[in-house]
Order: C-alpha cells, then sequence, then structure tokens
C-alpha cells in the first residue's frame, strides 16, 4: 500500500516521501542492533541463574555478540556493495530478528551463546547497509540530517539498553530482552520490503575476496580479544601480549592480501582520499573516549560518590541528552560549513571536558560532574556526524558499504582502545602507588588480601574479608584510585586533543591534493 501511494505520486516530493520513509526504516534497524548492545546487560544475572551457568558463560552472551559484529562489519558491507545494500540488509533484519526468538526459547547456556554469535553475524549484516541506504537515497548536500538522525537513534538507543533490559527483568523475564527485538524486526522487515530500494550492487562476475574477509574477521577477533584480556586483568600479561602479537601478524597479511586480490575486501586506494581518513581517524579517537572515560567513571560514581546505579544513570543524562539533541544541530552547523570545523573543534571540546572531569574528586558535587558531562556531550555530537560524513563523502559510491563498515570497525576497535587503556592505566597506577601508602600509614593486611588490594583499589574499594583493616585501608585506597583516574582521563583527553590536530593536517592535506 506505501509502494503504491508512494509510485502515484510524481516529481521531487515522491522522491522526498521515500526518501524519509527510508530513513525511518533503518533507523528502527539501527535502533534494534543498538539496543541489543547494552539491554542485555542487565539481565545477565537473571540469566545466569535461570540456565544455571558459570560467570565466564554468561559473559560470552555479551562478548559473543559483539565479537561477531566486530569482527564482520567490513566483509558486511563488502557484501552489500557487491550483492546490494537492500538484500543484505533485509536479511540481516530476518535473520536478526528469527535469532532473537530462538535465544528467548533455548534453555541451554551453549545454545543461547551460539545463538548470540548467529545474532551478530546478522547483525553485522545490517549496521554497514543503512550507510550505504541512507547515501544513495538523499542527495550529498541533504545528507547531514539523515546522518544525525541516525546518530540520535543510535545514542539513544544505547543508552535506554540498561533501563529497559532492568524494566522487562524486573517486570516480566529475561527472555523478553530477545522476544522485544520480534516487533522491531517485523516493522523492520514490513517496512524494508516495501519503502528500500536496491542499490545495483556489483553485476561483474567477480570471486569474492574469501582469504581476505577470513584474515580481516581474524585479526579483529584475536586483538579486540587481547584488548578484552588487558581491561579484565588490568594489564598486559603474556596471554594478552601474544594475542595482539597475534593480531599484528594477521593485519600484515591482511595488507599484502589486499595489494594482491583481483577484487579486495577493502581497496587500498579509499585511503587515498584525506576526507576519509580523517573520518576514520576521528571516529577512532571519539569512541576511545566515549566508551574508556564511561567505564571508570561508573566506579567513581558508585564506589567514591556513593551513587546508586540509578542516581549514577540520573547523573549522566545530560551526556546522553546532548548526544541526542545536540545531533540536528550539528547537522546545520556541518551543512554551513563542511564537516572539517565541527569535527575538529568537537574533539577539542572532547578534550576540555576530559581535562575537567580529571579534576573531579570525593568532595565533587552534582553541579560540577554534570556541567562536565554536558560538555563532554557537546563536544561528541559534531563528531559523531561530521566522522560519518567524512567517511561517505571520502569513499567513492560503489563503496560505501566497505565504507559504512569502516565507519563501525572504527567505533568498536576505538572502544575496546579505550576501555583496555584506562583500565591498564588505573591498575598499573594503583598497584605501584598502593604498598608504598599502605606502609606509610602503617597499614598491613594479611598475604592474600594484599595481593587483592591492588586490583580492588583499581575500582576504588578495599579488598573483601580485609574486616577492620577495611575501614584504615579505604582512607588510602580511594585517594590512589582518584589518582589513577585522573591519569587514565588525562590519556582520553591527550587522545581527543591528538584527533583533533590530525583532523587539521588531513583538512590540509586535502588542498594539497586539490
Amino acid at each position: 500500500m506505501i509502494e503504491e501511494v508512494l509510485d502515484r505520486r510524481s516529481g521531487p516530493h515522491a522522491h522526498i516521501g521515500r526518501a524519509w520513509l527510508t530513513l525511518l526504516t533503518l533507523s528502527l534497524g539501527a535502533m534494534m542492533v543498538s539496543l541489543d548492545a547494552t539491554i542485555v546487560t542487565v539481565a545477565q544475572p537473571a540469566m545466569q541463574t535461570d540456565l544455571q551457568t558459570s560467570l565466564t558463560g554468561i559473559q560470552w552472551v555479551v562478548n559473543g555478540y559483539l565479537l561477531a559484529v566486530s569482527a564482520l562489519l567490513i566483509t558486511a558491507g563488502k557484501l552489500g556493495d557487491r550483492y546490494g545494500h537492500r538484500k543484505v540488509f533485509l536479511i540481516g533484519a530476518a535473520g536478526f530478528t528469527a535469532a532473537s526468538v530462538a535465544i528467548g526459547l533455548c534453555g541451554q547456556i551453549g545454545w543461547v551463546i551460539g545463538l548470540r554469535v548467529l545474532q551478530g553475524v546478522f547483525g553485522a549484516l545490517m549496521q554497514p547497509a543503512t550507510l550505504g541506504l541512507l547515501r544513495h537515497a538523499f542527495p550529498a548536500d541533504r545528507l547531514n540530517g539523515p546522518i544525525a538522525v541516525r546518530s540520535a537513534v543510535i545514542a539513544a538507543a544505547t543508552a535506554a539498553g540498561p533501563v529497559v533490559g532492568g524494566v522487562l527483568v524486573d517486570h516480566a523475564d529475561w527472555r523478553w530482552v530477545f522476544f522485544l527485538n520480534v516487533p522491531l524486526g517485523m516493522a523492520v522487515i514490513v517496512l524494508g520490503a516495501v519503502v528500500l530500494r536496491e542499490t545495483g550492487g556489483q553485476r561483474e562476475a567477480v570471486r569474492l575476496d574469501l582469504s581476505g574477509m577470513v584474515l580481516l574477521a581474524g585479526t579483529l577477533c584475536v586483538f579486540i580479544s587481547g584488548l578484552g584480556m588487558a581491561a579484565d586483568h588490568g594489564r598486559p600479561d603474556v596471554r594478552t601480549v601474544g594475542l595482539l602479537a597475534a593480531a599484528a601478524l594477521l593485519a600484515v597479511a591482511f595488507v599484502r592480501r589486499q595489494r594482491v586480490a583481483d577484487d579486495p575486501l577493502v581497496p587500498p586506494r579509499i585511503f587515498r582520499s584525506a576526507r576519509f581518513r580523517a573520518g576514520v581517524l576521528s571516529m577512532t579517537a571519539m569512541s576511545f573516549v566515549m566508551f574508556g572515560a564511561p567505564f571508570v567513571l561508573v566506579f567513581y560514581l558508585q564506589n567514591v560518590l556513593g551513587l546508586s546505579p540509578t542516581e549514577s544513570g540520573v547523573r549522566v543524562l545530560a551526556l546522553t541528552g546532548l548526544m541526542i539533541v545536540g545531533a540536528p544541530p550539528a547537522a546545520v552547523w556541518i551543512g554551513r560549513s563542511g564537516p572539517w570545523l565541527p569535527v575538529a573543534t568537537g574533539l577539542a571540546v572532547t578534550a576540555a571536558a576530559m581535562c575537567a572531569l580529571s579534576q573531579l574528586d570525593a568532595r565533587s558535587g552534582a553541579l560540577e560532574t554534570t556541567a562536565c558531562f554536558f560538555l563532554l556531550g557537546l563536544g561528541f555530537s559534531p563528531v559523531m556526524v561530521g566522522a560519518t560524513k567524512l567517511v561517505l563523502s571520502g569513499a567513492p559510491a560503489e563503496l560505501s558499504g566497505v565504507a559504512g563498515g569502516m565507519q563501525q570497525t572504527a567505533m568498536q576497535v576505538g572502544g575496546s582502545l579505550g576501555i583496555a587503556a584506562v583500565s591498564v592505566v588505573v591498575a598499573t597506577y594503583t598497584a605501584s602507588a598502593l604498598p608504598g601508602r599502605l606502609a606509610a600509614e602503617g597499614i598491613s593486611l594479611a598475604p592474600g588480601l594484599a595481593g587483592e588490594a591492588g586490583r580492588t583499589a583499581a575500582v576504588g574499594l578495599a579488598p573483601a574479608g580485609s574486616g577492620p583493616a577495611g575501614a584504615s585501608a579505604i582512607r588510602v585506597i580511594q585517594p590512589v584510585f582518584l589518582e589513577g583516574m585522573q591519569y587514565a582521563l588525562l590519556v582520553t583527553a591527550a587522545v581527543a586533543a591528538l584527533g583533533a590536530f590530525a583532523v587539521l593536517l588531513a583538512r590540509r592535506a586535502e588542498g594539497q591534493e586539490a
């Protein structure tokens, strides 16, 4: 019916109507995938109890999904460029919905983990296709608004995930966290089948670069696993270094493969554009801060300031709100001045916000923390929209899927780097500073607790079971944690500042290319 109405209309209004329905469809798809990345977190305890599994098993419910998405984003973008983004998007939506139903009906942890990995595969098919379809639905000079809407939807869905998940687990059952995808998925499939138009795809009989796909997936899986292990342990141990070294070797093999492949997965020519390079780099820098900073700040809010999880969420509403409402004004700014200045300014503001956050202490009040989060959200908005615009406008139209996959992969890799970096900085500092501080105060812990003290200090807590010594130890541990947090946040500020500088250099390089 919708398609018949659109087809009966003529002129520019018909195109505009279909374009905005396309945006609605793709936004729903992006919301479904983004929501699923965070909504499951709060359901983990209930799932662990019901499925009678270990903590490691339940962690793989989240990690399996994230690894599948991260490893296959660029491959999914290439499949969209090769066979058509509409086809790939609809296959992803149908598979994602079916996998969600199957997970909700499962009663064994092994099947749940396997289906979550499969769900991640289908989620990866959807993400790059949204940007490829948007690029074909809207003229280049009107693309800022749709990108801003999509960015706002992703931010809202990511932030709403834990809240929605908590409500469903409290008032229904953990399985409804997955059943929620059914109405969303059905709406996406129906609208997509009617509204979306195929981008054409490439008709040449060129073989897919299967070797490149395997090498890239292996590189990203091993690399992100190594970073995750560093974040969990708070330091790069032998296994972490081994995984990162293996990822480096796989990356070298992948680059060599791309240079000789007939139809490379990531054509080297895509990196000739200064716009594309700047977009990927700025997205990586922003994600480094966006994921790394909250990873340590949540411990500050709850373990140092003593806020409940709900109160912590309220405290960071300024950040979430600015990311949502700030996207449309950022799109207008980018439309008038181009993406370069907004992206560089956004990263500079992000660096300033992280410097301000690094000065928080145990006496900081709601006004100070809220103002810092407000400033951080103000910086994120133009970077999210502008970096996406740089990536899409810097890539050839026939590689829009690969470009979308690179943008999403940059977010995943940047986020993993940020979490690993801040956790290592905090843990390394506390492990080196705490023993001397405890000795200076005349505090001694049992041998077993002494080793635990370094780990618990990294989150601002006294070691469990420390008894009366814990009250004294916490007076030493929390200042040490705060100092480690300050250094970690300054690292994120430096990354954002370097990102802003790199964007300005890339702008200069683009002028020289022209």
